[in-house]
């Protein structure tokens, strides 16, 4: 793999979730230096957030390694469809289901739906997210402390709490956290709060169904270029976006999808309950 970008361009995107195609330079996100071994061959994924970004890396990395997926995302229809022709490309079955997590009845559907294409669950990946930046703690209102919330972690609750019963024995949960939920930041308070909730809700499920033979594991990425960054901060802050790292710039999606990988793989068979951090260099405790 060539040497990834140390700064991009400044740019920004008005809205709320970001899209991939605008994005110069474009993420390295369809794993083309992968090497797969069949580490997820007859696995069947679900994976939210998995239109752009760290998710549809995640997604290209699972069918490269032999995976059927399930694509949950808002409404980013163009960066879906290209990421499931990707997976497609890999020789297993793909499916993209736009909806608002948010709404707890939408991953009843998800759900539903990943059993009704594929029989079952083996993996499940929550990974959708927004954040909203503010000055001070004083500008969050209620409604984007909810939406926060609703998103974030009340999202992956309802969803983890509808798919349990139908992940078998040897099956597992990976949430996608953050390096904020231990660094925290000034001006993303609400969302590394839900980070927080994230790593405390994958400790704790993951001693609550350990015995049932599921593990449940997390990742937390640090500065990842995704097209959630030009749709959270303004132009100056993206061209500096990555650099106050150790490594001195924005990581890669292809960067962080192994982690998933070895989380889903029964190269981690021995792990629950943890956290991986690809965030660039910076040490963080847990």
């Amino acid at each position: 793999m060539s040497e990834p970008d140390r700064t991009v361009p400044p740019q920004h995107q008005d809205r709320q979730p970001g899209r991939q195609e605008p994005m110069r330079p474009q993420p390295r996100g369809e794993q083309r230096a992968y090497r797969a071994a069949g580490k997820l061959r007859g696995k069947c994924a679900l994976v939210t957030g998995g239109d752009s970004g760290i998710g549809r890396s995640v997604c290209i990395a699972f069918a490269k390694e032999g995976a059927d997926v399930l694509i949950g995302y808002l409404e980013e229809h163009e960066d879906a469809r290209e990421t499931e022709k990707l997976v497609r490309q890999e020789g297993v079955r793909c499916v993209t289901v736009a909806g608002d997590l948010g709404e707890e009845a939408h991953a009843d559907r998800l759900v539903q739906r990943a059993l009704d294409e594929f029989g079952r669950i083996d993996i499940l990946v929550n990974n959708a997210a927004e954040q909203h930046v503010v000055k001070k703690l004083e500008e969050i209102d209620q409604a984007q402390l909810e939406r926060t919330f609703r998103t974030n972690f009340f999202g992956l609750f309802h969803l983890t709490r509808a798919a349990l019963p139908h992940i078998p024995q040897g099956g597992c949960v990976i949430n996608t956290t953050s390096v904020t939920a231990y660094r925290g930041n000034p001006a993303l308070i609400d969302y590394s709060s839900t980070k927080g909730a994230i790593v405390a809700f994958t400790r704790s499920l993951s001693q609550s169904v350990i015995g049932r033979g599921i593990r449940v594991n997390a990742v937390a990425p640090g500065p990842i270029w995704t097209p959630l960054i030009p749709a959270t901060f303004d132009e100056d802050s993206v061209a500096s976006f990555g650099a106050n790292t150790p490594m001195k710039r924005p990581g890669q999606p292809d960067e962080v999808a192994p982690c998933y990988v070895f989380l889903a793989s029964d190269d981690s068979s021995y792990m629950a309950g943890q956290v991986l951090h690809p965030n660039g260099g910076q040490v963080v405790n847990g």
